[in-house]
């Protein structure tokens, strides 16, 4: 058994005996949550062939002649703006004088938008927000350039109200991303158990810790304290 598969056993073998004495739904929901993902991913490593490692190929010498690049332009991070909201839409307000509309690039996808105002007053400015607080209609969005300031209007996918321009992450919300250590979920998990559990759930958690420590079993807590 490979060591990323017995790690993944001994944390089922954990989480089991830890579920047995859990007693808060919400907690009951995380660890069964979490037992089906390392199953899964058990049984996905089981059953993935071993690949013989390739031969690296030469790589050859280029004798192109090399173009020089363009440089890159620098930008003002815009980073205070005022915004309004309704159920239907959010408005952001950039207060900056002397846009021009031509000279602005926009980029807006459904949970982000990157908006480029260049050559104002000598500068290039940008505003910037990679993960939206929901879903917006891309096509239904516009950017307005008016003498002292520029309005973007973004139109909300579904109705609501937003507590934030930028997503928050769910801390009780597990994360085994496959991309990324698997163990990494594992620890979420841990601390939010620890945090959210009842007196009998910490002293659980802590003597796991301390014998991992002490090396009695291995270590699903490593970086947990």
């Amino acid at each position: 058994m490979a060591a990323e598969e017995e790690e993944v056993a001994l944390d089922l073998e954990e989480l089991r005996r830890i579920q047995s004495i859990a007693k808060r739904p919400r907690i009951l929901n995380l660890i069964s949550s979490e037992i089906g993902n390392l199953e899964k991913l058990s049984k996905e490593a089981a059953s993935k062939p071993t690949l013989p490692t390739p031969t690296p190929t030469p790589t050859p010498i280029s004798t192109a002649v090399k173009v020089p690049s363009t440089p890159a332009l620098n930008y003002v991070t815009l980073g205070s703006f005022s915004w309004e909201q309704d159920t239907d839409k959010v408005k952001i307000y950039i207060f900056l004088e002397g846009v021009d509309q031509e000279k602005m690039e926009t980029e807006i996808k459904p949970t982000s938008i990157d908006i480029k105002l260049h050559d104002v007053q000598g500068r290039n400015y940008r505003c910037a927000i990679p993960k939206l607080h929901s879903q917006i209609v891309p096509e239904k969005c516009k950017v307005l350039v008016k003498p002292t300031r520029v309005v973007i209007t973004l139109i909300k996918a579904s109705k609501g109200n937003w507590l934030d321009l930028h997503f928050k992450e769910d801390k009780l919300k597990p994360n085994l991303d496959k991309e990324k250590d698997p163990m990494a979920g594992i620890m979420d998990l841990m601390k939010n158990m620890y945090n959210e559990g009842d007196e009998e759930m910490k002293r659980t958690i802590a003597k796991a810790w301390t014998d991992a420590r002490s090396g009695k079993t291995a270590d699903p807590l490593k970086g947990f304290k």
